[in-house]
Parts: C-alpha cells; structure tokens; sequence
C-alpha cells in the first residue's frame, strides 16, 4: 500500500465548523498507558494491561485567533476536524470533547507572531 502524503496547502482544519484562519500546522498525540505484569521470581513480563488512552493536540496559529481565545478563557468544551488532503485522498480527523490547556505565543525577528494552542481530547477519530 502506497505512503499517503497529505499537503498543508490543500488541507483545512475547523473548530466547531468555524474554519480556523492562519493555521500553520496541526499536530496531535495518542497515547495508551501500558502497565506491563512481571512473573514473581522472574525478570520477565507474562501480561500486560491498558489504563487511561491520552489525546493531546496543538495548532499553530499565525499571530492569535480570537474564537481559540475565547475557548482558553470561557473552558469551553469544543470540537476539531481537520480534512487531511492531497489530490483525490483525503483523511478526515477529529477530535471530539476537547478542552483548551495553554496558550504560547512566539514572535522572532522579520517573521510574524505565532500562537501555539494545546488541547486535550477525549478521543481522536480517523476516516
């Protein structure tokens, strides 16, 4: 099966349907807590076990959005969906029960300010 190679250009993001303006990137996490059991008297594991599964994800915004500002002051729950695009393929993702956690803001010489956004979800859906 051929690698799928999405494009930023041709790629959209949304919060609650609204089309998130500036955004430079999108990255996200999903991670399972592991607790492995090991056998008494031995160093090996006979069983493994799964606890709580983690999303975390970031957007990158050029300078500020306001409605990502109002979602970090009100903690309002709130949901993402990215369409993920390169030609005729294309991936949709999204994010559902999210919450804002923190807000970074970078701004270097001759480049514009960035806002960097995080997120927790409860879960992360791919299509």
């Amino acid at each position: 099966m051929p690698a799928q190679v999405f494009t930023a250009f041709a790629s959209q993001a949304k919060v609650n349907e609204e089309t998130i303006e500036g955004l430079q990137s999108i990255e996200y996490r999903h991670v399972k807590n592991r607790y492995d059991v090991g056998a008494v008297g031995s160093d090996e594991r006979i069983a493994v076990y799964f606890g709580m599964k983690i999303v975390a994800g970031k957007l990158r915004v050029a300078s500020a959005n306001p409605t990502l500002d109002k979602l970090l002051a009100e903690n309002t729950e709130f949901s993402v969906s990215a369409t993920l695009k390169h030609g005729d393929t294309t991936r949709n993702v999204t994010f559902d029960s999210c919450y804002m956690d923190e807000k970074e803001f970078a701004m270097s010489t001759e480049a514009h300010g960035e806002t960097v956004y995080s997120f927790t979800a409860r879960r992360v859906r791919e299509e």
